[in-house]
């Protein structure tokens, strides 16, 4: 490690249209070290990295890479400087084939053509020497996010670039392929390499980085040279500005009648049949490793994937096959795990995002829009869960990853009518402050009696807030656990693929 830092901050500073994002914000990292980045969400990190990434031009100060000032003006501009930067929200074009992602670009050509042969042998190499199982013909459209998400980070270590930033790199990784990420980024640094690791994960922050810093609301509050010695609730206090001894929180409550009935769900996504059960009030947390079919059985449930057979009931009544509305109508809601995709429309505002599917109940004459309503919801929420944004009629896309769920979230506490709530991965790439606000909603909505649904692959959350586990391995409903007998060996052991076979159900 040389004594010059290889990547220096100094002086930022970055406002948008009624937000100071960052303030006087600068920190170093060396050459052959692994430097965290923490705070909550809108802190200013994701902020910072697109100023390195030369997406956004600061206001104030300037970055340094080898003590020499760098002006990037786009992110070509920092590309060539040697910076590579993995964004949480990912960029890839979902058309192309792992391949041609790998290689975007800088395509090798013959007579003119892209030599595909050639391609395909250099991008199955290099996936070989790294270790990681990617088929490089394979869309990414028809990968999963976690595989996605491999594809950005290899994108980036093949640039050779000298210094890299991972905003959540692991918030969709399997287990093996967090493995595979770990060691690449061990031997990245015994190769002198620079990066920044943006993280929730605070083990990961401790098992990985070498020094950190910690923003809170757009300003450093903290430097941590070496991390020996520091402790995880120093750092969440200095992250949240308050301490959190139980993140989770847990609420008990009362549990009524069978309010989600599933039998025998089967869907083309879903070909195992499913049967199961929540309460009214209840929390039942769905488990299992990457693969295990649990969010392809709950969009069958909901009507976003074709279901071939069984039953779906609310309160007794059926809903149609394959029918979201109909859904909808008898109070049954989804949050989907890719928010970006699937959770929000990005070119909308925070109000309207709040108060899509609320919208009924806000007309006037059943034909107009009251706009004082759904300002007044829109408000109600953006203080109630400390939705960091300038104003409710901010576009949603501009809010980072966790204010954006908050939102998604705030859409199903303004629906009146709501019964059943299936939530998938509501804490992905979330800080710990705002992971203890949305295990409140969750409560809150179980006190109110609906019945929910959360899938989770962070096995502490799932023992942590629910009061019924249930696990799920190739599709296959493994074992169910209520509160008091879940632990973290009996259910990842029921998660395993030896459980997924012809044993019948463990119920504990």
């Amino acid at each position: 490690m040389t004594d010059a830092p290889r990547l220096e901050f100094r002086h930022i500073g970055k406002t948008f249209p009624g937000v100071r994002a960052l303030g006087d914000v600068g920190f170093a990292v060396r050459a052959g070290s692994v430097h965290g980045l923490l705070g909550e969400n809108g802190a200013g990190k994701s902020t910072m990295m697109k100023i390195l990434g030369g997406e956004y031009i600061p206001d104030e100060g300037e970055v340094a890479i080898d003590g020499q000032v760098r002006h990037f003006r786009k992110a070509a501009d920092a590309i060539d400087a040697g910076v590579a930067v993995i964004h949480q929200e990912l960029q890839y074009v979902p058309e192309l084939s792992v391949m041609e992602n790998l290689l975007l670009g800088r395509l090798p050509t013959r007579f003119g053509l892209v030599d595909r042969h050639r391609a395909l042998a250099w991008t199955r190499e290099r996936l070989d020497a790294l270790g990681v199982d990617l088929d490089p013909r394979a869309k990414l459209k028809q990968l999963s996010i976690g595989q996605r998400q491999m594809v950005e980070i290899v994108k980036a270590i093949l640039r050779d670039a000298k210094i890299l930033a991972l905003d959540e790199p692991t918030s969709s990784l399997s287990h093996r392929e967090t493995d595979v990420l770990f060691r690449l980024v061990r031997d990245l640094r015994t190769q002198g390499k620079a990066m920044i690791y943006i993280s929730h994960r605070l083990d990961e922050i401790f098992e990985l980085c070498d020094a950190a810093t910690i923003f809170r609301d757009g300003r450093k509050v903290a430097d941590f040279d070496a991390l020996e010695g520091v402790t995880r609730d120093a750092l969440v206090q200095r992250m949240v500005g308050r301490e959190i001894s139980d993140i989770f929180g847990y609420q008990p409550r009362d549990h009524g009648e069978v309010r989600l009935s599933v039998k025998n769900v089967t869907g083309r996504a879903a070909p195992l049949p499913v049967s199961f059960e929540v309460r009214a009030g209840e929390i039942v947390g769905f488990f299992g490793l990457v693969g295990a079919g649990r969010s392809e059985t709950m969009r069958v449930i909901y009507g976003a994937d074709r279901r071939t057979a069984g039953e779906v009931r609310v309160d007794g009544q059926s809903i149609k096959a394959s029918h979201i509305r109909d859904a909808i109508r008898h109070g049954l809601v989804f949050c989907p795990e890719d928010r970006k995709e699937d959770g929000i429309i990005g070119v909308r505002s925070v109000s309207e995002n709040i108060n899509i599917s609320a919208r009924r109940n806000h007309l006037t004459a059943g034909l107009f829009v009251n706009d004082r309503n759904e300002a007044r919801t829109a408000d109600h929420y953006i203080e109630r869960l400390r939705i960091r944004t300038p104003h409710r009629r901010q576009e949603i896309r501009l809010l980072s990853g966790g204010n954006q769920q908050k939102a998604v979230l705030s859409r199903w506490l303004a629906e009146k009518d709501l019964r059943v709530l299936i939530v998938d991965e509501p804490t992905r790439g979330i800080d710990v402050g705002a992971k203890n606000e949305i295990y409140n909603v969750l409560y809150e909505l179980a006190a109110r009696g609906v019945a929910v649904v959360m899938i989770s692959s962070e096995l502490p959350e799932v023992l942590g807030v629910s009061d019924r586990v249930v696990t799920m391995c190739r599709g296959r409903i493994t074992a169910q656990f209520d509160r008091a007998s879940a632990n973290e060996q009996n259910v990842l052991a029921a998660a395993l693929p030896e459980s997924a076979g012809s044993t019948p159900i463990r119920n504990a």
